[in-house]
C-alpha cells in the first residue's frame, strides 16, 4: 500500500489534535539527547504526535540488553543507536524533519549541537550525564526549555512517578529517588511511564500549556 500524503498524515493529525495545537507541533524543533530506554520512547511518541523537526542524539550501539525496555528491533543489533532510531522514525512519521548525530556530547559541543532545538530532552542512563547536560544547558542556553528524567527504576508503583516544573524552564519526570544499583533494574513498563511523562512535558510546553 503506498505511504499516505503528507497533507493526508497532516490532515489525520490535526482532526485528533485540533488546527492550532498541530501548527504547533508542526513548528516545533526538539532534541532527543540519548536514546536508550527514555530517549527512544520519547521520540517515537513525539514523532507520533506530529512534531516537525526531530534531533536525535546518542554514541552508542544496538545491544541485546537493550530490547526489554527500548524501541529497537533484533535485526537493528550492532547498529548506531542514532541510525536505528531514525530509519525507524522515517517509518512511523516520513515527513517528520530528522537529524540524527551518532556524538557523545559534551560540555564543549552541547551549546553548538543542541542550538537548533526549542526544547532539550536529556534522557540519558547514568547521573554524572544527565548532570552534565542539564548543567551545560540551565548555565549556557538559559533561553531553552529542558525536560530531564529522575528515577523510574523498579517496580514500584506507577503512580509515585511525576512531573515537576523546577523553574520556568527546567521540568523533571520521575520519582527522584529509585536507581538502577538498588535491586531490579530498568523493567520496559516504567521506563515507558517516565518516558511518557516527558514526551507529554514536551507536548505540553509546544502546547503554551507550562503548568504542570
Amino acid at each position: 500500500m503506498p505511504i499516505p500524503s503528507r497533507e493526508e498524515m497532516y490532515s489525520a493529525l490535526e482532526e485528533r489534535h485540533g488546527a492550532e495545537l498541530q501548527r504547533k507541533l508542526d513548528s516545533a524543533s526538539v532534541a532527543v539527547c540519548g536514546l536508550g530506554g527514555l530517549g527512544s520512547n520519547i521520540a517515537i511518541a513525539l514523532a507520533r504526535a506530529g512534531v516537525g523537526y526531530l534531533h536525535i542524539i546518542d554514541f552508542d550501539r544496538v545491544d541485546i540488553s537493550n530490547l526489554n525496555r527500548q524501541q529497537y528491533f533484533p535485526e537493528q543489533l550492532g547498529e548506531p543507536k542514532s541510525q536505528a532510531m531514525k530509519d525507524t522514525l522515517e517509518r512511523i512519521a516520513p515527513y517528520c524533519h530528522i537529524k540524527a548525530d551518532n556524538i557523545k556530547l559534551s560540555e564543549d559541543n552541547i551549546p553548538a549541537l543542541l542550538s537548533d532545538a526549542d526544547i532539550i530532552v536529556e534522557a540519558f542512563d547514568k547521573a554524572d550525564q544527565k548532570a552534565m547536560l542539564v548543567n551545560c544547558v540551565l548555565e549556557n542556553m538559559p533561553d531553552k526549555y529542558l525536560v530531564s528524567g529522575s528515577g523510574m527504576a523498579g517496580i514500584a508503583p506507577s503512580n509515585i512517578i511525576t512531573t515537576k516544573r523546577i523553574t520556568k524552564r527546567f521540568y523533571l519526570c520521575g520519582d527522584g529517588v529509585s536507581d538502577v544499583e538498588d535491586g531490579m533494574g530498568l523493567v520496559s513498563s516504567r521506563v515507558l511511564i517516565c518516558a511518557g511523562h516527558q514526551a507529554h512535558a514536551v507536548i505540553r510546553i509546544i502546547a503554551g500549556e507550562f503548568d504542570i
